[in-house]
């Protein structure tokens, strides 16, 4: 019986079969417009497997994430460290903060034009979209978590003699730590929305790039495949960053 366990409907898992099974019995009935504009689910699981087998699904694949890694942790790293500091220094905040609300508003897409005159089309181009979609979340997560630890507990670290630095990375930091793996959490999915549209768009390579070219030879069941992949590290990267979050914060939390 345990075995069975995951096909409990606390699971997860259960909704998701039936929502599998629906769709393979809608489109073999023919319910919207016949296989070729809704193929079933066994076809689209073949062409994934032929995609494998053949090196284009890797291939593309493997672009995609190499530039959302890079793009990711740059901008996370960045928004963590600038976060901290103006976070923490009240003298940095009111420096910066009047340039970042004016740039915050700006949707990471909406750099498109200008990235594409200044850097061309290439692999930069993606990077820099990635590493402006992750920057900003990271940052406002990171000041919201080191303003709202608690003054007392601050004060009463300085009283025992910790220095500044103590201070920040003993306490600040620890108590900050669930809001920062909340922007990280919400931007690892961004992420990936945001390299898939670059890609789309001026990038000839990567899953985006596929869908697209799937999109012009009316390949339904691959454009779905591309879809699948783009959920699957959604949710991938959100189950890594929560299950981070809990063994880093378990023992006090």
């Amino acid at each position: 019986m345990n075995r069975l366990r995951w096909l409990k409907p606390g699971s997860g898992m259960l909704p998701i079969i039936v929502f599998l099974g629906l769709w393979e019995v809608a489109a073999r009935i023919g319910l919207f417009h016949g296989n070729f504009f809704f193929p079933p689910f066994t076809l689209v699981i073949r062409e994934s497997y032929q995609l494998t087998v053949n090196g284009v699904l890797p291939e593309n694949f493997l672009r995609s994430l190499l530039r959302v890694l890079a793009g990711f942790s740059t901008g996370s790293a960045a928004g963590l460290i600038i976060g901290i500091l103006m976070g923490y220094r009240e003298c940095v905040n009111k420096t910066l903060h009047p340039i970042f609300s004016l740039l915050y508003p700006i949707p990471a897409l909406g750099w498109l034009p200008v990235l594409m005159l200044c850097v061309g089309i290439g692999e930069m181009l993606p990077i820099i979209i990635i590493f402006i979609c992750s920057f900003f979340p990271v940052l406002y997560n990171t000041i919201t978590g080191i303003r709202t630890v608690d003054p007392n507990l601050v004060n009463a670290a300085r009283t025992l003699g910790a220095s500044e630095w103590k201070i920040l990375f003993t306490v600040a930091l620890p108590l900050a730590l669930p809001h920062i793996f909340t922007g990280l959490r919400l931007e690892a999915g961004m992420a990936w929305r945001v390299v898939i549209a670059a890609e789309m768009v001026a990038i000839p390579t990567g899953i985006g790039a596929l869908l697209m070219k799937a999109e012009s030879l009316i390949r339904i069941d691959i454009v779905i495949v591309c879809l699948m992949v783009l959920a699957v590290m959604c949710l991938s990267f959100e189950r890594v960053f929560i299950f981070a979050e809990r063994k880093l914060t378990s023992r006090w939390r």
